[in-house]
């Protein structure tokens, strides 16, 4: 169901909490020219970085791709498009998209090539930079656990970027390591609710 030219997000972080078999999938398919939006460019052969072992990526939304050589060569042969944008503030971006926010005004960037082009608000004699919000036509996600009805809890670093995404997205598609009944899941331990989840891959 996901087209050529598509935009989506992919959680994890240098491949850590990342669905590996749905970038298995998009690379069987060959689906091209996407938009990619996710922390950073993973390595050769795993994570995001099997998107660009194919040459899938026509355009990058990340804050870190130093890793990858892949991601390197199609940048500087232009091959792809690249926005580098910090850390927090991608997330911040990311969550804005999730919760209908038009964008959030972050410090981080003022005085650097990072506020080139961008509008300044200032509030109580101090420079914020607007950055707009992020949404994707569809998220990638990972969870540790899943419910039936799709309720979600992660493990670790792995819930950095996966619950932000998952709100997002306009559909959202959830691979897991454990699925289990609906109940095995503590209520306090649900970080992605199951409204937000459109697809859950089982495992076979």
């Amino acid at each position: 169901m996901i087209p050529d030219r598509a935009t989506i997000m992919v959680g994890g972080f240098m491949g850590i909490g990342t669905p590996e078999r749905l970038l298995d999938e998009l690379v069987r398919q060959k689906k091209d020219a996407l938009t990619l939006i996710s922390n950073d460019g993973a390595v050769p052969g795993r994570g995001v970085g099997k998107l660009f072992d194919a040459g899938l990526v026509s355009t990058m939304i990340a804050c870190h791709v130093g890793l990858n050589p892949k991601v390197q060569e199609q940048m500087t042969a232009k091959k792809i498009a690249v926005d580098l944008v910090p850390q927090g503030t991608l997330l911040e971006r990311i969550r804005a998209g999730g919760h209908g926010l038009g964008g959030v005004l972050m410090p981080t960037g003022i005085g650097t090539a990072v506020e080139d082009g961008k509008p300044q608000v200032q509030l109580d004699g101090k420079n914020f930079l607007l950055e707009t919000a992020l949404r994707s036509d569809f998220a990638l996600i990972h969870a540790f656990q899943a419910d039936h009805l799709g309720n979600l809890s992660y493990a670790l670093t792995t819930r950095k970027f996966n619950p932000v995404m998952a709100m997002a997205a306009n559909t959202v598609i959830v691979t897991a390591e454990h699925i289990v009944p609906a109940g095995v899941i503590a209520p306090d331990h649900v970080a992605t609710p199951a409204p937000h989840v459109d697809y859950l891959i089982v495992n076979r």
